[in-house]
C-alpha cells in the first residue's frame, strides 16, 4: 500500500523541517515548497499524485488564500484536500479560513504529539 503523498507549504524553515520530520517518520511522501508560487508549480507539476497539501497563509510571492484560489481553479486540483497550517488564531481567523475554501485548519506551534494524527483526518481511511 502507498502512503499519502503531501505537499509541505511553508516558508518558515523550522517549522517546514519539523512537519516534514514527523510526516516522514510515519512513512508520509513528503515534497517541500518555500513558498505559495512555489508550491503551485509543485502541485500542477505532481497533480492527482497528490494526496493533501498544508499550507502556511502568510507566505512571499503567493499568500495561502492565493494559492487555494490557484488549485481550486485547476481540474486536476479542485478536489484535493488544502489545510491551512497557521499561526492565526484569534476568533474569527478559523472561521474566515473555512469559509475561503480550506478543508482544514491546524494552528501554529504544531503539536509534535498530535500533528499526524490531525494530519490523517483529511486523508483518505487507506493510508496508514
Amino acid at each position: 500500500m502507498m502512503n499519502a503523498a503531501i505537499l509541505l507549504v511553508e516558508d518558515d524553515q523550522a517549522s517546514l523541517e519539523l512537519a516534514a520530520y514527523l510526516l516522514e517518520h510515519y512513512g508520509f511522501q513528503v515534497f517541500r515548497a518555500e513558498d505559495g508560487l512555489q508550491g503551485l508549480n509543485t502541485a500542477l507539476g505532481l497533480g492527482a499524485h497528490l494526496d493533501l497539501i498544508l499550507s502556511d497563509i502568510q507566505m512571499p510571492e503567493m499568500d495561502g488564500y492565493q494559492l487555494l484560489r490557484a488549485l481550486r481553479a485547476d481540474p486536476l486540483l479542485a478536489c484535493l484536500p488544502v489545510v491551512a497550517i497557521t499561526a492565526f488564531s484569534m476568533e474569527g481567523d478559523e472561521q474566515e479560513i473555512l469559509q475561503a475554501g480550506f478543508n482544514g485548519y491546524i494552528s501554529k506551534p504544531i503539536d509534535p504529539e498530535r500533528f499526524v494524527d490531525q494530519v490523517r483526518e483529511w486523508l483518505p481511511s487507506d493510508n496508514p
